[in-house]
C-alpha cells in the first residue's frame, strides 16, 4: 500500500479543551483541539461501547492535528446512557440517535465563530461510521470528507449510502473477516468519490504493529486532500 506524505505542523500551542455540546435535552462532553492555521475540522463518531477517550481514535486525532486539522472527539452518549448501554447494549446500535448527535455537534461547530468557516469532515469507527455517513448524506455538500475505520457502513442503509456526496474513504483490516465483505457491499452502493483501503494483516481494532499508524496516515491524507479544495461552508 502506497501512503501519501502529509506535512507536519506543530500543535504544541493547541492543547485539548473540554467543551459541552447541546443535543436536544442532553449535553455531550467533548475534547476540542484547534491547531494554528487549521485547514478544517474533523468530528469523530466513536464505535460500539467507546467514547472520546478511545486510545485508537485519539492517536488518529493527534495525527490529524499534526497535519493542521482541528479535531473534536466527543461522547455520542451521556454518562447515564453509557451506564445503561453497558448493561443492555441498546444505545450503541441506535443509529438514528447517534446520527442526530452527529448533526447536533455539526450545528454546534457551525455556530462557533472560530470554527464556522472551516470545512467539516467525519471520522467514524464501528457503528459510528453508519451515523457519520447518514449525517453526511443529510448534510450534503457541506461535509468535505468522510473516513471510516473498521466501520459498519452497511448499517447506514442503501438509500443513505447512495445519497452521500462527501468523498468517502473506507479502511478495513485485511484479517477483519466478515467486516471486509460488509464494507465492499457498502462501497458498491456509494455514488460519491470513494476509495476502499485494506490494511494487510490487521484485525478489527488495528492492534497489530504499525496498523493504526497506517490508518492515521491514510485518514490525514484523505482529509487534507479534500479540505484543501473544499468551499467554505455556508
Amino acid at each position: 500500500m502506497q501512503l501519501v506524505t502529509v506535512m507536519n505542523k506543530p500543535t504544541a500551542d493547541s492543547p485539548d479543551r473540554e467543551v459541552r455540546i447541546p443535543c436536544g435535552d442532553a449535553w455531550l462532553y467533548g475534547d476540542l483541539c484547534i491547531p494554528a492555521h487549521s485547514m478544517g475540522i474533523v468530528l469523530f463518531a466513536h464505535g460500539s461501547g467507546s467514547g472520546r477517550h478511545s486510545a485508537r481514535n485519539r492517536q488518529v486525532a493527534q495525527r490529524l492535528q499534526k497535519a493542521g486539522i482541528a479535531t473534536l472527539l466527543f461522547d455520542l452518549l451521556t454518562a447515564q446512557e453509557e451506564q445503561v448501554d453497558l448493561q443492555t447494549r441498546e444505545h450503541r446500535f441506535d443509529i438514528p440517535l447517534l446520527t442526530r448527535r452527529m448533526q447536533d455537534a455539526t450545528a454546534w461547530v457551525r455556530a462557533r465563530p472560530d470554527l464556522q468557516q472551516m470545512p467539516v469532515g467525519y471520522f467514524g469507527a464501528s457503528t459510528g461510521s453508519a451515523a457519520a455517513l447518514i449525517a453526511a448524506a443529510r448534510l450534503g455538500e457541506s461535509i468535505a470528507a468522510v473516513v471510516s475505520r473498521g466501520g459498519r457502513p452497511d448499517l447506514a442503509g442503501a438509500a443513505a449510502l447512495a445519497a452521500v456526496k462527501a468523498p468517502t474513504l473506507l479502511i478495513v483490516g485485511g484479517a477483519d473477516h466478515g467486516v471486509i465483505e460488509l464494507n465492499e457491499e457498502a462501497y458498491r452502493r456509494l455514488q460519491c468519490e470513494k476509495r476502499l483501503d485494506i490494511v494487510p494483516g490487521a484485525t478489527h481494532l488495528f492492534e497489530e504493529r504499525g496498523a493504526l499508524e497506517q490508518v492515521s496516515q491514510l485518514a490525514a491524507s484523505w482529509f487534507a486532500a479534500h479540505m484543501a479544495h473544499a468551499d467554505h461552508p455556508a
